[in-house]
């Protein structure tokens, strides 16, 4: 992963992220993207938790930031970089931190249209950048925090960090469903 820092940065990574997704999960067969393992999620289900993961973070970008400010606070110190954010996720992982709640997915049939969620996590990872890009300045990014349900308040610079690194993680799930 090359250096991350500007707002372009961010936004191209989350790009190369998204696009390196959608393009393996389009060579998915239906049957395959559909399969549901009796203790893992289907990779339809990986989407559509990348979807609603992408949708909950986005609205840290989208609101005014006096109400990100009122609801998270302030951060207590510098963001961390990528790495120094992908190793505390993983460490979280290891302890067995894992998707609650709304994050994670019901089952999902074929009839659902793997088309449709593969546009919907598009659509949910280009809403998230046109808000990075039209509302925040770069350092702006470092001064504001949002909560993660699994890393604590993270700064805004942070969450963005983890949503490139969260499309990749899922990713390589996907990549080792399709590899049995």
């Amino acid at each position: 992963m090359p250096a991350i820092s500007s707002k372009q940065e961010i936004i191209q990574q989350l790009q190369v992220a998204l696009n390196e997704t959608l393009a393996y999960c389009n060579e998915i067969n239906d049957e395959i993207f559909f399969h549901q393992p009796e203790t893992k999620w289907s990779i339809a289900q990986d989407i559509a938790h990348l979807t609603t993961a992408t949708n909950s973070s986005r609205l840290a970008y989208t609101l005014p930031r006096f109400i990100v400010r009122l609801y998270a606070g302030k951060p207590n110190r510098p963001s961390r970089s990528y790495d120094e954010l992908v190793e505390k996720y993983k460490s979280k992982l290891e302890k067995g931190g894992k998707a609650s709640g709304r994050f994670v997915p019901s089952p999902i049939s074929p009839g659902k249209g793997k088309q449709l969620l593969l546009d919907n996590f598009s659509k949910a990872m280009d809403k998230m950048a046109a808000a990075i890009q039209n509302k925040w300045e770069t350092n702006q990014l470092d001064k504001y925090i949002a909560p993660h349900p699994l890393l604590g308040k993270i700064t805004l610079r942070e969450l963005a960090y983890f949503n490139i690194y969260h499309t990749y993680h899922h990713l390589a799930l996907i990549k080792q469903k399709t590899q049995h």
